[in-house]
């Protein structure tokens, strides 16, 4: 199967449509892409594997890896 690669932010659209996300899990760069946070991604509680800025996890980019870095254990 192959995916858009606008799979994630309709996802993330979804949750603001639902109230599961809000401005502060998100900003927008200077492209006009969705940036989601640091905190998102731990609130989420598992990577998505798409290769995003903030991933708090270890190894990065590993879809459903729940192990935080050891920078954020505490």
């Amino acid at each position: 199967m192959i995916r858009s690669k606008d799979w994630i932010a309709q996802l993330y659209y979804e949750e603001i449509d639902n109230g599961k996300l809000t401005k502060e899990n998100f900003y927008y760069d200077k492209y006009g892409d969705m940036v989601m946070t640091q905190e998102y991604h731990i609130k989420r509680g598992s990577c998505c594997g798409s290769g995003c800025k903030h991933c708090p996890y270890w190894p990065p980019y590993k879809k459903m890896n729940k192990q935080l870095r050891e920078d954020l254990i505490n």
